[in-house]
C-alpha cells in the first residue's frame, strides 16, 4: 500500500473476508459491524466499513477493542437484535508509533518497558447459531487509574484494570479460575503480566488453579525478537484469539477460556496535558459447545 495506514486498512478488510469465509455467510448477511482501532477517529475500520458496505458501530477501547467488539456482538445476537454481527479490529506498528510516539523514521530509543505494537487484524462471525464456539459471559469493565503517566510503561498501567475484570468476572458468574483451561490478558506483556498475577495472589484468587498468559507475551518470541516487553495493540489479542486461540479449542486442546484484553485509554493531547492515563479491560468467556455448563445464557 501507499501509506502504513492504507496497509493497516487492508489488514482489516482482508480479516474480515476471512471470518465471513469461515462461517459461510456473505456481508449481505452480516446486520452489523463492530469495530475500533487506534488511529484518531478510527479511520481503519471507518473506512473498511465503507468498503464492507455492512452497517457500522465505531468503538473506542485502545487495545481492548477486540474483546469490546466481541461482547457488543454477543449483545446483540443474544438480544434478538441481530441474527449475525462482524467484531473486528486492527493496529499497525508504524501508524501507532506515528501517532502516539515518534515517527518510525526518528529512530528514538525505547526503555525495555516500552511493547511493540502488532501489526495485524482480527475479526470474528458471532451468530445465533452454528458449529464454532458459544460466547457465554462478557464483563464489561470500569476505568481503573492509579496514576501511572508514563506511555512506555502501559503493561504496569493497565495490570491493575485487568486485576479488577477478572475479579468481578468471577464474582458475577460464581465461577473459579479452574473453571478455564486458560485465562489471558491482552497485552499487559513482561511488565504487566507479573504484576497482575501478583495482585490477583494477594487478592486471594486462586490463579494457580488455572494456566495465566497474556497475549503480548504469546504474540512474539520476546528471546528472540527485538519487541522490548512484548507485543501490544488492538490486534494484539485480535490475532492471538481469533486465530491461535480459536484453533486450538477447534484441535480440542481448550475447551474454556476467558480473554480479558486490555486497553489504555490516553491519547497524544491528554499525554501533552500531564494526565495519568486511564485503563480498561474487557472480559469475554468462550466455551467449546460441547464443553458448556449451566449459569450463564450466551
Amino acid at each position: 500500500q501507499s501509506s502504513w495506514e492504507k496497509a493497516e486498512r487492508a489488514l482489516l478488510e482482508q480479516a474480515a473476508d476471512i471470518a465471513m469465509q469461515h462461517a459461510k455467510v456473505k456481508k449481505e448477511d452480516v446486520q452489523f459491524f463492530i469495530g475500533g482501532d487506534l488511529l484518531n477517529q478510527m479511520i481503519s475500520n471507518s473506512f473498511a466499513a465503507r468498503t464492507l458496505g455492512i452497517p457500522y458501530i465505531g468503538v473506542f477501547g485502545a487495545c481492548s477493542t477486540a474483546m469490546e467488539s466481541l461482547a457488543l456482538a454477543a449483545l446483540l445476537v443474544a438480544s434478538g437484535a441481530a441474527d449475525r454481527v462482524l467484531a473486528g479490529t486492527c493496529s499497525h506498528n508504524c501508524t501507532a508509533e506515528k501517532q502516539f510516539r515518534y515517527p518510525t523514521e526518528y529512530g528514538a530509543q525505547k526503555p525495555p518497558t516500552a511493547q511493540y505494537t502488532v501489526t495485524g487484524a482480527g475479526a470474528a462471525v458471532v451468530a445465533a447459531e452454528g458449529q464454532g464456539p458459544v460466547i457465554t459471559a462478557a464483563t464489561i469493565g470500569k476505568i481503573v487509574d492509579l496514576g501511572i503517566k508514563d506511555p512506555f510503561n502501559m503493561g504496569a498501567a493497565m495490570a491493575p484494570a485487568a486485576v479488577d475484570t477478572i475479579q468481578t468476572h468471577l464474582q458475577d458468574t460464581g465461577r473459579t479460575p479452574g473453571y478455564y483451561d486458560l485465562i489471558v490478558t491482552g497485552d499487559l506483556a513482561s511488565v504487566g503480566h507479573p504484576i497482575a498475577l501478583d495482585i490477583l495472589k494477594r487478592n486471594g484468587v486462586p490463579m494457580d488453579e488455572t494456566v495465566f498468559m497474556d497475549c503480548g507475551l504469546m504474540i512474539y518470541d520476546v528471546n528472540r525478537q527485538k519487541v522490548q516487553a512484548g507485543g501490544s495493540g488492538c490486534a494484539c489479542s485480535a490475532t492471538v484469539v481469533f486465530g491461535h486461540l480459536l484453533k486450538r479449542m477447534a484441535r480440542g486442546e481448550l475447551k474454556r477460556i476467558l480473554v480479558a484484553a486490555t486497553g489504555a485509554l490516553l491519547s497524544p493531547l491528554s499525554y501533552q496535558q500531564k494526565e495519568s492515563i486511564p485503563c480498561i479491560a474487557h472480559a469475554v468467556a468462550i466455551e467449546a459447545q460441547s464443553d458448556r455448563q449451566g449459569g450463564v445464557q450466551p
